[in-house]
């Protein structure tokens, strides 16, 4: 075997980098068992390769300059250029170029990966400031009706019309708080029970002679309604107010084969 071709062939810094296949880095081992100047060889490529990870961080041009003149100047100040020294130092200085090309590549990945994995953390906060931000508007709009609600409970102006069960659901009971200044009614229907798939209740504001009905509205998302407290325009002169299960989208007159709640106003009665 040519010693010298066998180490310019660049197979020993593949071996050294692991870039040879299994089968290959075998057939190198048993060379390096055989021949002691390749096997030299090959401590020298991975000495190479660990100043150049030492050198990485931090690096320092001015003292790498300085070593690498100490190491090519004898104590004479002549630097020795043979030529199997030159092409192995040309050879190890190819290898480490790549090598650090490589190191370089790879720090550029991990870099952009770092940042993508940011970016993702950030969207993450976004979108819980956002669910946080809407259950704090959601939290000031509840507690906002919930004071106007107890406002008007307790508005001695307002009045109060109890809505009793009827023969359909004897056990229903609704209460209507009606101002007649700003023509609103708070309906708070938490003693009726859910409604059933495609019906919905309505609100009737009625005349008793004759015992005219006027549809006031629909007590709409009944089911995702917490509190159960509704609020209606009234502009009519009510003196009786009636609640009854009707088809989604609400009936042109009352069913009263479905009327659950019917309360007339006390100076009515």
């Amino acid at each position: 075997m040519d010693i010298q071709e066998y180490i310019e062939s660049g197979i020993l810094e593949l071996y050294v980098y692991g870039a040879l296949t299994p089968q290959e880095s075998e057939e190198v081992s048993k060379v390096l068992k055989q021949y002691p100047e390749i096997q030299q060889e090959v401590e020298q490529i991975e000495a190479a390769l660990q100043q150049l990870a030492t050198a990485a961080a931090p690096y320092n041009p001015e003292e790498m300059l300085a070593a690498i003149k100490a190491k090519l100047l004898n104590s004479k100040g002549v630097v020795q250029l043979q030529p199997a020294a030159a092409n192995k130092r040309t050879r190890l200085l190819s290898f480490i170029s790549v090598a650090a090309s490589v190191i370089f590549l790879i720090g550029i990945f991990i870099l952009l990966n770092r940042t993508n994995n940011l970016r993702d953390e950030l969207k993450v906060v976004q979108i819980e400031n956002t669910k946080l931000e809407s259950k704090l508007q959601y939290s000031e709009e509840a507690l906002t009706e919930s004071k106007e609600i107890l406002a008007v409970i307790r508005d001695p102006q307002v009045t109060k019309v109890p809505l009793a069960g009827q023969q359909v659901a004897p056990d229903a009971y609704v209460t209507v708080f009606w101002n007649k200044e700003n023509n609103k009614a708070y309906i708070d229907a938490l003693g009726l029970p859910e409604p059933p798939e495609g019906m919905v209740y309505q609100v009737w504001s009625l005349t008793l002679d004759p015992l005219t009905p006027t549809s006031m509205g629909l007590l709409d998302n009944f089911s995702e309604d917490e509190n159960k407290i509704f609020t209606l325009e009234n502009p009519n002169e009510s003196q009786a107010f009636g609640i009854t299960l009707e088809p989604a989208g609400g009936s042109a007159t009352p069913t009263m084969e479905q009327l659950y709640t019917l309360g007339v106003i006390e100076n009515n009665a």
